[in-house]
Order: structure tokens, then C-alpha cells, then sequence
């Protein structure tokens, strides 16, 4: 019996030989046509006017966070309940981040609890849309322009998701992607920044590249960092970014083929699927569940149920605040009830139907 992956990349012939034509055209590095090409394809998609290519999604974060002038003494609003490297891009920049409760509908931050921590030393707030759910970016968008606050979404997890019809990661003053192995499309490592803004651009494409002056070369006005994308993981980018909507659909599919077999256990409350809230279109990143306490065994009693049926799984994030570089005793009892009860299950497009009802059966085993 096969292992069935928690995530998988789907590459191809097209991949491969933009690859080979990159080795060939001896552009290896961050110079090369796949990577203007890449930054333009991936901006158009998401709505955005300019996009600036990454070494990794991480990098994204802290490359915007720079460009927006964020520095020691300034606050960033951030959920607790997401990927950490959220919160260590903040403190790059020697900023401190002030973590917001998730909300109990959709799991992501909750914009009810974010005007509670605004102090005067806050300038920015980054919204995750968190397993491939939209936040409620309407509402954040508000709070942002009624404190004068920078938006930088973090849409790591959610390419192609839309908040009431419109791409995530068009939103905000700088919006952050990323290309890991496990994400929708890939470069293997790599990210993006978007933005709508010509001299954010600008900005980001110097401190990019060692802060190097673009009219003098080898000439720094400021300090900068090597945060570029190859023209190799560009090439793979081109040919993914083509493919995008049909990931995403195929996404959705897996998440129908999920609901439709796990049904019976979330109508006796054994589980609880998914959110998909009315003015939200999820991309599905990871199929990420919760397993209620009458389900009669924990959460990652499940998952080593579903391993010894060599099915790969993942508890959901631990809640950053929790974590020793953060933890200060505060307490966010929604973030914390979901990291404790969720699992995300086998999410990648490579999966075929069979794989979900082995995966469901196996999970529903004596509690149908």
C-alpha cells in the first residue's frame, strides 16, 4: 500500500523544460527572462500592477515589512493562530508583534479583536488568510484606514482564494506569497511581494538586491539583503503560475470529495469541517478539520490512526503566543481550541478520489 502524502507538487514537461532552457541560456542565477516573466504572470493573476520575486515566502514578509519602514519600537498587529515565520518577519525588522485571537467562524484573525491592541506604536496590520480562507479584508481594510495603518496580507496559503469575488493578495499596501514545496504552485523555495504601489516597488527591488544603487552599479546607498529568485525557480514559477486555476479547482474538488464522505461524523458532531463563509471563496490549501471531544480519541490519537494506515497528516499550527521567543502568559482561547483539535488531512492535487475514500474510511472506522 502506497504512502498517501499530506502534500504533493505537481510537476511536469512544462516545468522541466523551462528548466533545461534556463541551464541552457547559462542564466542560473537571479538575472534572466523567466523571472520579469514569472513577477508579471503572477501579478496579473492576483490583480496587482508590479511583483517582486523572492528567495522564499518568509523573505516576502520581511522585505515588505522594510520597505514600509517598519523598525525597533514599532508594533505589528498579527493572528496568533498561523506559520511563525508571520511573527519572526516582524522581529527582523526589531518591531514587536501583538498577536490577535482567531475568529471562531473562519479561524482566521478576528477583526472584532484587533482595534483593542492598537497603540500609538502601531503601524501595521498582517492579515493570514489562513489554510486558504479569506480574511474578512473589508473589515481590516476599514480598521487600516481609520488608524492609518499598513495592510501587508500574507496569502502564503492561499493563491487564488477571493474575498467577495476579488484575489486575495490585492488588498493590501504589499501582499505576500509563497512558493514552498507544499504550497498551490511552487518553486521549490521562493516567494513574491505585490503591490500596486511603483515606488514600493522600487524600494523592494533595491533592498532586494543589497540595497545596490539601479543607475550605479556595485554602488549601496543603504543596506540591503540578498533576498533574490533564481531564473531556474522562475522558470518553474512560469509554468506553474499557468496552471494555477486548475490547481485550485481540483482543491475544491478534494475538499467536495472530503465533505461529501465525512458528512456522517460531522452531523453526530464527531468533527467539524472546514469553513467556507458566504463572502469567501477557499482555495483549500490544506482540507484542515477539527476533531470535537465526542469524537473518543484526541486529535493526535487520529493522526497516529491515520499514520499507521500510512496516511500523512498535520496537526493544525501551534498558536505563535505559545511559543518560548513569544510567550508572555497572555491567553487566546479560540487560537488555542483549534490548534488543539485540528488536523489537516491529505490535501495535494495529485489525489484521486480513492485516495479520499481511504483516508475517510479509515478515519470513520466503527463511528458510522
Amino acid at each position: 500500500m502506497r504512502v498517501i502524502p499530506i502534500a504533493e507538487p505537481m510537476l511536469g514537461e512544462e516545468e522541466l523544460n523551462n528548466v533545461i532552457a534556463a541551464v541552457r541560456s547559462g542564466w542560473v542565477s537571479s538575472k534572466g527572462k523567466f523571472i520579469p516573466e514569472f513577477e508579471e504572470k503572477f501579478a496579473r493573476y492576483c490583480g496587482g500592477r508590479y511583483g517582486i520575486a523572492t528567495s522564499s515566502g518568509t523573505v516576502a514578509l520581511h522585505l515588505a515589512l522594510a520597505a514600509l519602514g517598519i523598525r525597533e519600537g514599532d508594533e505589528v498587529i498579527v493572528p496568533t493562530l498561523t506559520f511563525v515565520a508571520t511573527a519572526n518577519a516582524v522581529t527582523y525588522t526589531g518591531a514587536r508583534p501583538i498577536f490577535v485571537d482567531s475568529h471562531p467562524d473562519y479561524w482566521c484573525i478576528d477583526p472584532t479583536k484587533i482595534e483593542a491592541v492598537i497603540t500609538p506604536k502601531t503601524k501595521a496590520i498582517i492579515p493570514v488568510h489562513l489554510y486558504g480562507h479569506p480574511c474578512d479584508m473589508e473589515a481590516i481594510m476599514d480598521i487600516a484606514h481609520r488608524h492609518g495603518l499598513y495592510v501587508v496580507e500574507d496569502a502564503a496559503e492561499a493563491d487564488g482564494a477571493e474575498f467577495k469575488g476579488k484575489k486575495v493578495g490585492s488588498f493590501g499596501n504589499i501582499n505576500c506569497f509563497s512558493f514552498y514545496g507544499n504550497k498551490t504552485i511552487t518553486t521549490g523555495e521562493g516567494g513574491m511581494c505585490l503591490t500596486n504601489d511603483s515606488r514600493l516597488a522600487e524600494k523592494m527591488r533595491i533592498l532586494r538586491d543589497h540595497g545596490m544603487n539601479p543607475n550605479r552599479k556595485y554602488w549601496h546607498d543603504i543596506i540591503g539583503f540578498n533576498y533574490r529568485m533564481t531564473n531556474m525557480q522562475a522558470a518553474v514559477g512560469v509554468a506553474q503560475v499557468r496552471k494555477l486555476d486548475e490547481f485550485v479547482d481540483k482543491k475544491r474538488q478534494i475538499a467536495q470529495w472530503y465533505a461529501n464522505r465525512l458528512k456522517a461524523l460531522a452531523e453526530k458532531g464527531l468533527i467539524k469541517l472546514p469553513p467556507q463563509m458566504p463572502w469567501a471563496k477557499c482555495s483549500y490549501w490544506m482540507y484542515s478539520i477539527l476533531i470535537q471531544d465526542e469524537f473518543g480519541s484526541t486529535r493526535d490519537e487520529v493522526i497516529a490512526l491515520l499514520e499507521r494506515n500510512r496516511i500523512e497528516t498535520r496537526p493544525l499550527f501551534y498558536p505563535v503566543h505559545l511559543m518560548p521567543p513569544y510567550n508572555e502568559g497572555k491567553s487566546f482561547p479560540v487560537a488555542e481550541e483549534l490548534s488543539r483539535k485540528g488536523l489537516s488531512l491529505p490535501s495535494g492535487v495529485k489525489l484521486r478520489e480513492r485516495d479520499i475514500e481511504l483516508v475517510t474510511e479509515a478515519m470513520s472506522y466503527n463511528r458510522n
